[in-house]
């Protein structure tokens, strides 16, 4: 795990060290083992690197045997040690142990079409001197970040924003439909980010760039496919879905550091951490942290899940647990400035203190990301499927009485309350199954938007964040409605949330996590699967509670999903009532015109009040208040 950065001229100016070195150096705490830089005239390849495998071999920026071909690689290859004996046999010679090398003859084997060939998680770039071409390529399903910027002079690329920032060229205006979008899905959709002009590079695709002809072009090399259905039986489907998982998590214990697991209690880390209690020769480290607020604490199930996997284990676990203080607002500044642009998924706070108490221990983690999105764990997708059977009232008349059973119901003042998981459920029951999925998800919607603008949005006509999930899901290639919301989570909030959310966080505390959800191999299966293997009745994730039924405790196959949250809603009312008014009401966001002060005021009144639950939507506002904060001190 790494992190990398690169500078190429295409008007032949020879690369500044200084700028290189200043754009690697902002992204140490993704490598603080070793770091590096490689320019040969017009291109600079950099590298932080985090030493996992080959600890003394490895140092990036690497080479082929005679130096015509560089690569800086962020991330991990699982079976790069497959890949190598037929690179030997082709008369290729290895100088090192480490994954990174294979990389590099595969390349000269099979340039861009290597891509297929590899099974992990990553992101690299590669200067072919004798091609004069560049590629860049990010893995399947977007696990390893990637932005960058193209003008007529140059291409800039980095693993995270707050090292493409070092560069004086990158475009600084601000793309004002990127907040737009942003404040109703709490993150910055690819493969825009908050900066016009600068990209993500989509999961799954590569951008080849022809040095001498100056032209680049960005293209896909992977996606799912759910109109492909398995013609298989549900105990074989269980068979083979044991069996890959099985594999994908030995896979990923390929490591020369000490190594553990996050166990939250619920059923995705419960199976990788039973898995691992089979296979490994030693006892597995896991770790949990707990919280004051009972709604939000899995240390009760984490603790089951440690008595039933020390049943069936090796070795009993050497399971660690702490409780932590989510609300220590300097947490929140601090994780700004590593996202480098507005994201306000909350769970980013417990994930980066479970990821800073893990790293005092080990220095790979992993973890249980991707399963919901893969095998339908998430309540919306049973919410998605149920509401369909009131789609024969027609939509006007649903929208009249759901309005009125809203009405009469309490106020939602929180998100986990039963209201408010009501009030939810009839907001989106009473609107058209085509905005049916935004409208669950969305933090804040387009009238609370227009409300809440101020004079910098006066000459602009956003886009309707609907429309662009709409494009997604009419893209997605299942004909079933539940799947295509599954599908449309792959495509967008799982690479642009959870992803992103978990590399940054446990990045900042130089820990690597891997997730065996995220073999494509498990991904293409899930999707070859028919719903009805993932949804049964209202059991969530079927299919793999059943595969792995003798790994999971009694106590946790019922359980209800919980999700690694926090209550935001009552620290708005409480500890952090002071500085989310300090912020908001006196900030740059308000000063510069970005947002109307008397439109927050009501909101924070509102709140304040319990006539409504404003948490998320403030929640978004003050995560960027304190982006502009960071952007006018860095």
């Amino acid at each position: 795990m790494c992190g990398i950065a690169g500078i190429i001229n295409l008007d032949g100016e020879n690369v500044s060290a200084e700028i290189l070195s200043a754009m690697n150096s902002a992204q140490e705490h993704r490598g603080p083992d070793e770091d590096d830089i490689y320019v040969n005239k017009n291109v600079g390849l950099a590298h932080r690197r985090l030493s996992i495998i080959d600890l003394s071999g490895g140092k990036q920026p690497l080479s082929n045997e005679d130096g015509s071909v560089w690569i800086v690689f962020n991330g991990e290859i699982y079976n790069h040690r497959e890949l190598r004996p037929a690179l030997e046999a082709k008369g290729h010679k290895f100088r090192t142990n480490c994954d990174t090398e294979v990389i590099v003859h595969l390349y000269e084997e099979h340039g861009a079409d290597c891509l297929p060939y590899l099974n992990g998680m990553f992101a690299f770039a590669i200067y072919d001197l004798k091609q004069e071409e560049i590629l860049v390529a990010r893995d399947r399903l977007g696990q390893k970040p990637l932005v960058y910027f193209e003008t007529a002079k140059r291409l800039v690329f980095s693993s995270e924003l707050q090292s493409i920032r070092k560069h004086p060229d990158m475009p600084g205006e601000f793309n004002l439909q990127a907040v737009h979008d942003y404040l109703s899905l709490q993150y910055v959709p690819s493969p825009h980010t908050i900066f016009k002009g600068v990209n993500k590079l989509p999961p799954g695709h590569f951008l080849e760039l022809d040095i001498a002809k100056r032209s680049a072009k960005v293209q896909r090399f992977w996606t799912i496919d759910y109109s492909y259905k398995n013609n298989i039986s549900f105990d074989d489907a269980k068979h083979q879905l044991r069996k890959l998982l099985e594999d994908a998590v030995e896979k990923r214990l390929m490591a020369d550091v000490p190594y553990g697991a996050f166990l939250s209690g619920g059923i995705d880390s419960t199976i990788v951490v039973s898995i691992m209690a089979r296979i490994c020769d030693q006892p597995v480290q896991t770790f949990t942290i707990g919280f004051d607020e009972s709604k939000y604490d899995e240390r009760n199930f984490a603790n089951i899940a440690v008595q039933g996997i020390n049943k069936h284990g090796k070795f009993p676990l050497d399971h660690h647990e702490k409780v932590v203080q989510p609300n220590d607002f300097s947490v929140v500044e601090k994780l700004v400035k590593h996202y480098g642009e507005p994201f306000s998924d909350a769970s980013m706070l417990p994930t980066y203190l479970l990821s800073r108490f893990t790293r005092e221990h080990v220095t790979v983690a992993l973890s249980g990301d991707g399963a919901d999105e893969l095998f339908a764990g998430y309540n919306r997708y049973l919410v998605m499927r149920f509401s369909l059977f009131a789609d024969f009232l027609p939509l006007g008349i649903r929208k009249n009485f759901f309005g009125w059973l809203r009405k009469i119901l309490p106020p939602k003042t929180e998100e986990r309350t039963f209201t408010g998981k009501i009030q939810r459920i009839l907001q989106i029951t009473s609107s058209d199954p085509e905005h049916r999925y935004l409208d669950l998800i969305s933090r804040f919607d387009e009238e609370m938007k227009k409300r809440v603008y101020g004079d910098q949005f006066a000459d602009f006509s956003p886009s309707s964040t609907h429309n662009l999930m709409q494009k997604l899901f009419s893209k997605t290639t299942s004909p079933d409605f539940v799947e295509k919301v599954m599908e449309t989570d792959l495509h967008s909030y799982l690479n642009g949330d959870i992803l992103a959310k978990v590399d940054i966080a446990s990045m900042a505390n130089s820990l690597e996590v891997r997730s065996p959800y995220m073999d494509h191999r498990v991904a293409e299966f899930a999707a070859s699967l028919p719903l009805v293997f993932k949804q049964d009745g209202m059991t969530r994730k079927h299919i793999l509670r059943e595969a792995f039924r003798e790994y999971l405790p009694r106590d946790l196959m019922g359980r209800e999903k919980m999700g690694f949250g926090v209550p935001i809603a009552a620290w708005f009312r409480g500890k952090w009532d002071k500085p989310l008014r300090e912020h908001l009401l006196e900030g740059e966001s308000v000063a510069k015109g970005f947002f109307k002060k008397d439109a927050i005021e009501e909101m924070i009144r509102k709140h304040q009040r319990l006539k409504a639950d404003y948490s998320y939507a403030l929640w978004a506002l003050l995560i960027f208040e304190l982006f502009l904060a960071d952007m006018k001190n860095s």
